[in-house]
């Protein structure tokens, strides 16, 4: 879970939650419900297999159901209306898209600071609470930052911030 229990989303993300939730309410809880019914009618529940595999799936989909529930009480939206607008955009925050130069293989990345949630580190999109973006929230174009690593430390240097 994020740090003080909240859940940093942004309104794509926030949606794409609420539609696995309603979807998983009303749509698979109740194949689940069939496919427990039917397995029931087969007979005895101490060695029908189908019965377990429903079983399963059920609890599978309720704690899924329990964790959307629990994500979406307690997300903070990411505010993105504010990216791109001048003098706004020179702090990194959640939501900020990031140029980074990674000093050690003098290479330039470019990544989207997103919650956890949402992150997908190839195609963009960082974690808030990975070690690098850790090291570079609330820095500003310039700055050269220290990204502890279990493997090895490394630095890298802000480009740009929008």
């Amino acid at each position: 879970m994020s740090e003080n229990n909240k859940f940093y989303v942004t309104e794509e993300g926030l949606q794409k939650l609420q539609d696995e939730y309603n979807h998983l309410v009303h749509v698979v809880r109740e194949e689940v419900k069939s496919e427990l019914a039917e397995a029931r009618s087969l007979g005895d529940l101490s060695e029908n297999a189908d019965y377990d595999a429903a079983r399963d799936k059920q609890s599978q989909v309720e704690s899924r159901i329990i964790e959307l529930e629990n994500m979406l009480q307690h997300y903070e939206l990411i505010d993105t209306s504010k990216q791109g607008k001048k003098g706004s955009s020179k702090v990194v925050k959640i939501g900020s898209t990031v140029t980074l130069e990674f000093l050690d293989i003098n290479e330039e990345q470019t990544y989207t600071i997103v919650g956890s949630t949402e992150a997908d580190p190839l195609n963009g999109k960082l974690s808030n609470e990975t070690p690098l973006a850790q090291a570079i929230l609330e820095s500003k174009v310039g700055q050269v930052k220290e990204v502890s690593n279990i493997a090895k430390p490394y630095s890298v240097k802000i480009v740009d911030v929008k």
